[in-house]
Order: C-alpha cells, then sequence, then structure tokens
C-alpha cells in the first residue's frame, strides 16, 4: 500500500551568516556557488540537512566543507527561519534554518563541495551585491541581530581573542556598529557592566600607559546595557 501525504514535499537547509572582523572591518562569509542552482552568484554558506544530523550540526558541517572552519572556531546561535514560497528555484518548498556565527580572526576561507570560492566581505560590500535566493535580506537580519545583542549582551567578546585590551573591546563595538565612541565613556560602561570582562593580572607595555588585559567574565547580559545612542 503507497501512502500518499497531502502535504508538500519540503526541504530543510542550513545557512549561515558568519561575521569576523578583518582589518578592522565587520565581515561576512560569503561563497560564489558551483552547484546547479543559482551557478556562479555569490551566497552564504549552507545546505541541505542530512537525514541523519542536527540542524547545528548540519550548520557546522557547511562552514567546515566550503570555507574550512572548525565548530570551536565559532559561537554558533539560531537567527531565523525562512520559508517565504518561491525563495528557492527548485521544485520542493525549501526552508532555510539559519544560523549566526561569530569569531575572531577567522582564517581565510577554504572552499569545498557546493563552493568554488570563498572570501571574507565587508558588510557595506556585501549590502550592495545581488546575492541569491533570499540571502541579502539574511545578511541583513543577521548583521543587525550582531548590532543589536552588543547593547544587551556579552557576545562582543566573541570577536575578541582569549584575553584582550579594552582598546580591543571597543574596537569591535565601532566595528560593528560602524560608528566612532568615546574611549573613556566606553571604558567607564564596560567596567561597570556586571561580569562582562575579567582582570587577568597582565599588563601591555607601549609607548603610553600600561594596558590592563582582560578576558570573557561570567555574565551573558549586560547590566548595565551598552546602547548605540
Amino acid at each position: 500500500m503507497v501512502f500518499e501525504s497531502r502535504f508538500p514535499v519540503f526541504a530543510v537547509t542550513a545557512d549561515i551568516v558568519a561575521l569576523t572582523l578583518r582589518d578592522g572591518q565587520l565581515c561576512v562569509l560569503l561563497i560564489r556557488r558551483s552547484s546547479s542552482v543559482f551557478t556562479g552568484r555569490w551566497a552564504l554558506p549552507g545546505g541541505f540537512v542530512h537525514i541523519d544530523e542536527s540542524l547545528q550540526d548540519a550548520a557546522y558541517r557547511e562552514l567546515r566543507e566550503e570555507a574550512g572552519i572548525a565548530p570551536d572556531a565559532v559561537r554558533l546561535e539560531q537567527l531565523r527561519t525562512y520559508g517565504d514560497p518561491g525563495r528557492d528555484p527548485r521544485p520542493e518548498r525549501v526552508v532555510s534554518v539559519v544560523w549566526l556565527a561569530l569569531g575572531a580572526d577567522l582564517p581565510d576561507p577554504t572552499p569545498d563541495t557546493d563552493a568554488d570560492r570563498a572570501e571574507w566581505v565587508p558588510v557595506d560590500e556585501a549590502f550592495e551585491r545581488d546575492l541569491a535566493f533570499d540571502h541579502s535580506e539574511i545578511v541583513r537580519d543577521g548583521v543587525e541581530r550582531a548590532r543589536s545583542k552588543l547593547e544587551y549582551t556579552t557576545i562582543a567578546t566573541a570577536f575578541c581573542d582569549a584575553t584582550f585590551t579594552l582598546p580591543d573591546l571597543r574596537r569591535v563595538y565601532e566595528a560593528v556598529w560602524d560608528t566612532a565612541i568615546d574611549p573613556r565613556n566606553f571604558q567607564r560602561k564596560v567596567l561597570t557592566a556586571d561580569g562582562f570582562v575579567e582582570e587577568t593580572g597582565d599588563l601591555i607595555h607601549g609607548r603610553g600607559r600600561p594596558a590592563k588585559v582582560y578576558r570573557a567574565g561570567e555574565a551573558t547580559t549586560l547590566h548595565p546595557a551598552i546602547m548605540r545612542r
């Protein structure tokens, strides 16, 4: 007996908005597609979820296969699910679970499988590109999520090395928000936010006063918040 469902055929993909800082700029990872759909067009890394893997595992696998980025190099969280009809030209309805991946000093990407090229692209340039699928919208959503989360969470430390100075942390905010920040005011806000950073006891000596070295604290949310405006 053949069971015929009255529901349409769906496929699920895991796509990733991967962000890092390069030369003081917020950059997003883009790949040039070499598969049959949108061949030669730039897009976010991602692909179909295998029947025997979780959504998160699929995201990590796609990052590894399409850019050579290891799971422990990024902080991963779900962004949104995208499933409007017609967003994918393939015959089945394709729903994408999109992930935001943040990392410090992520390496030059090494494409494989469905990509013949991968690049870190400044987000302003990515906004101007005609990306495949609905990925232009997704990039904008991912960047805005990262910008807003800097206000009320400690996610900024994901863009830093294991230890950092307050000027290092300020440069993260400046790059992600694309704005200059007053150093003294920023330092005051960071040091009064409970559990945001912890002193390591080390100092970095330069031409001016020695700079204290910090690590990420135990807090995940900021009290008080650090607002863009």
